[in-house]
């Protein structure tokens, strides 16, 4: 019984699903999304895993806290790759976070970087 061999998928409340569209498809790059009976779509990830953008226009924007990271191979390339595609990375100057100019931050072994969505919604990028 629990839920430690269950998958999770994160699930991100946006304001426009034209717009969160765009953003997710266009500038992160998922693709192969499926319509959802909840008006959203969830998008197919790695290893099995997806992430669940649907619309609530009262709760997008309002989490102050990162919602949902990709793991990747290489935090650095991936930076520049979506920086490319018009993605900005956050600046974080607090505690153990302080990025450098591209907004990577060092923690340890951990590399990490964190963008918003169109919404304001917190995502990250991280190599581990």
């Amino acid at each position: 019984m629990g839920l430690s061999n269950s998958q999770v998928v994160p699930a991100i409340a946006v304001s426009d699903m034209g717009r969160a569209r765009e953003f997710y498809e266009g500038k992160l790059g998922l693709a192969n999304g499926a319509e959802r009976p909840d008006g959203g779509i969830r998008y197919p990830c790695g290893g099995g895993t997806s992430i669940h953008v649907y619309p609530s226009p009262d709760n997008a924007g309002k989490s102050t806290a990162t919602l949902a990271g990709f793991e990747v191979d290489d935090v650095e390339r991936t930076v520049d790759e979506l920086a490319a595609n018009g993605v900005s990375f956050e600046q974080y100057d607090a505690g153990p976070i302080r990025t450098d100019e591209k907004g990577i931050a060092q923690i340890g072994d951990v590399k990490s970087a964190w963008l918003k969505d169109p919404d304001g919604n917190i995502l990250s990028v991280i190599e581990e």
